[in-house]
């Protein structure tokens, strides 16, 4: 059973990680980790590096549902990491710094995408 405050929706998306950061202004430079976005929702990600990246930290990620009027800046933060069997990390993190105003693009998104399936 679901237990999510939002329903998550599979897409396809790449992001590069160029610095993590955490809230006492420790930072963690020059990653150059590149990830899959698995899913979203409109409360976070998930995704899938090579790369092993620390929990509790946050990076700034550009997310681009839809056309140019559609794209989300917003800090994420890194809540779980699991290995998965093919030696990735699978990742889950959450939105924060996002204002809630912004989610009606989530609402087209999800919209666009139960209209194409």
């Amino acid at each position: 059973m679901e237990k999510r405050r939002s329903r998550r929706l599979q897409v396809d998306l790449k992001l590069d990680i160029s610095s993590l950061f955490k809230q006492d202004n420790i930072r963690v430079d020059n990653i150059d980790a590149p990830i899959e976005v698995i899913n979203i929702s409109k409360n976070g990600i998930g995704f899938i590096s090579e790369s092993v990246l620390p929990t509790d930290y946050y990076f700034n990620a550009m997310l681009k549902l839809g056309d140019d009027d559609s794209n989300l800046y917003c800090v994420v933060k890194i809540i779980r990491k699991e290995e998965t069997d093919d030696n990735k990390y699978q990742y889950g993190a959450e939105f924060v710094g996002m204002p809630s105003v912004l989610s009606y693009i989530f609402d087209e998104f999800e919209n666009r995408i139960n209209h194409e399936e």
